[in-house]
């Protein structure tokens, strides 16, 4: 299980993070949503410690890996999609995925899980040997979530997967998750797009102004006339 306790986090003064408290269990799809600025960025950059805490626990099945580096963290199975994609734009798509394999010890049969990306995002077999940077928005986020998966992470964090898409490809993503979790992947997202989030998570935390304000099931925070109003526009 991944948890969070009481997470503080400061940017010189300035308090982002209060009190952030939150879980994710084996096998499960968790959503945190919030709006731009809220904390979601911050709370994920945390997990993988590249933000340091002011104050809380980060737990990785049963223990704190605060003074743990990010590539050791990731040597436990976190690994992070972020915002922006971030993929390296002058090498190729399959350089690319051969890259995200680089922190694993196990590195037997990479070609054969490229080739599993291949099959989750045709696009990307398609342009295997074209430059990342020359790519669509929404195929360098199919690629930024291929990277991701060479790295075999036990608990895998997307931050806006789905920022600037058009609906296509939205919907590409949500398949792609949709997937994986039905694998038995354990996913955190962290989305604004709260009809998204919702509808690919098993529960979700709504965090605001750095603070978590609701959480329960999907389902019924989505029926939240709170939730309906300041988040689904209904």
């Amino acid at each position: 299980m991944l948890e969070l306790k009481s997470l503080d986090v400061r940017y010189g003064k300035i308090q982002v993070l209060r009190d952030v408290a939150l879980q994710v269990q084996p096998g499960e799809v968790v959503a945190l949503v919030g709006s731009n600025s809220a904390g979601k960025s911050t709370t994920l950059r945390s997990i993988l410690g590249l933000k340091e805490l002011s104050g809380g626990q980060i737990v990785v099945d049963g223990t704190p890996v605060q003074g743990l580096s990010t590539p050791e963290r990731m040597r436990l199975g976190l690994v992070l999609v972020p915002e922006g994609r971030q993929v390296f734009t002058r090498f190729s798509v399959a350089e690319n995925l051969t890259i995200g394999a680089y922190n694993r010890a196990d590195r037997n049969d990479i070609q054969g899980e490229i080739d599993g990306i291949y099959e989750m995002f045709p696009r990307l077999a398609e342009r295997r040997s074209q430059k990342a940077g020359s790519m669509s928005g929404g195929e360098q986020q199919m690629l930024a979530i291929g990277r991701g998966l060479m790295s075999k992470p036990r608990y895998l964090m997307l931050d806006e997967p789905t920022l600037g898409l058009a609906p296509i490809i939205v919907d590409a993503i949500l398949d792609s998750i949709r997937k994986l979790a039905a694998g038995g992947m354990t996913i955190l997202v962290a989305e604004q797009n709260a009809a998204f989030a919702f509808d690919i998570s098993d529960r979700a935390y709504v965090i605001e102004s750095g603070e978590i304000s609701l959480s329960g099931a999907s389902a019924t925070l989505k029926e939240s006339p709170d939730v309906r109003r300041m988040y689904l526009g209904t």
